[in-house]
């Protein structure tokens, strides 16, 4: 376990916990409770903290603990040597999204999928699928998804490409940095929370802009949770009809065929997904199906 971003709930990671030790002999690290404003410590402590799991051969795995901003802060002082040369998977979304670019750009393939203090949240089938994912090195196969089409025409022949997965603020965020994410010959799956649909446009655009588009196969749209201007209140229903429509007229006017629906990001699933594996996408049936395992 590492608390790479924002503080930790305790309640919600004691829950994630024990999900979790019904299947891993976990370590936890000390500090982990620690809150220095809206970041778990400082940068360096958890830059230290992560820094102590990549050296340690024992840990074969890393779950963070949360999301919440602050990745990117401390990112520059972990060494990835120790990663690139004993391959393990880190398990995150949302901001860790920046993590899991800094892994790829390292050679290495993790998971974008829930994190500890998530856990509590989702149900059974995506803590098993989690587990599967880091526990079972054959191709994970057909997911059980028949997605709605978006943005382009698709093209007639299913796409096989590396999947990147990740938040689309972070997709944004990361231009201009070492660990900006890759899209060239991939599919993009992406997730947002609380952004009004004319921020998602920006994004989109700046993207493009920037060249990140160029070569991307195709986009997978997960879960666009309060994205309505204002922000759906938590707990009432959501609507993500406009932001979708932001996706669709940006998608097309890209010439990027994609698919929406994807059971994953901050709403009621996450289904985790192999970050870098290869997957065949089906963008005119709406299927997908994964043809590398997470771990070797």
């Amino acid at each position: 376990m590492c608390a790479p971003a924002g503080p930790v709930n305790p309640e919600r990671f004691a829950s994630g916990l024990a999900l979790l030790g019904q299947h891993f002999r976990l370590r936890v690290p000390d500090g982990l409770e620690t809150r220095t404003g809206f970041l778990a410590g400082s940068d360096q402590r958890r830059a230290d903290e992560l820094n102590a799991l990549l050296a340690d051969p024992d840990v074969r795995g890393i779950v963070c603990a949360r999301g919440g901003y602050g990745v990117t802060r401390m990112l520059a002082a972990v060494d990835p040597a120790p990663l690139t040369a004993d391959p393990r998977p880190i398990v995150g979304f949302s901001d860790v999204t920046a993590l899991l670019s800094w892994a790829a750009a390292a050679g290495v393939r993790s998971i974008h999928g829930p994190m500890v203090s998530q856990l509590g949240d989702v149900p059974a089938e995506d803590v098993a699928w989690l587990v599967r994912l880091l526990t079972d090195p054959t191709p994970p196969g057909r997911l059980p998804w028949t997605l709605a089409p978006l943005g382009a025409e698709p093209p007639a022949a299913p796409v096989t490409a590396p999947l990147v997965v990740g938040n689309l603020t972070l997709f944004a965020h990361l231009i201009g940095s070492p660990w900006r994410l890759d899209l060239d010959g991939a599919v993009m799956v992406t997730e947002e929370v609380t952004e009004k649909p004319y921020a998602i446009d920006r994004y989109l655009t700046q993207l493009a802009h920037a060249g990140v588009l160029r070569g991307c196969r195709g986009v997978v749209v997960g879960d666009l949770t309060r994205c309505t201007d204002p922000p759906t209140p938590a707990g009432t229903e959501d609507d993500p009809r406009a932001a979708l429509a932001v996706f669709a007229e940006r998608l097309s006017a890209f010439r990027i065929p994609g698919l929406a629906g994807a059971p994953l990001g901050h709403a009621a699933r996450n289904v985790a997904l192999p970050f870098g594996g290869r997957a065949t996408v089906d963008l005119a049936a709406g299927t997908i199906e994964l043809v590398d395992a997470a771990v070797a």
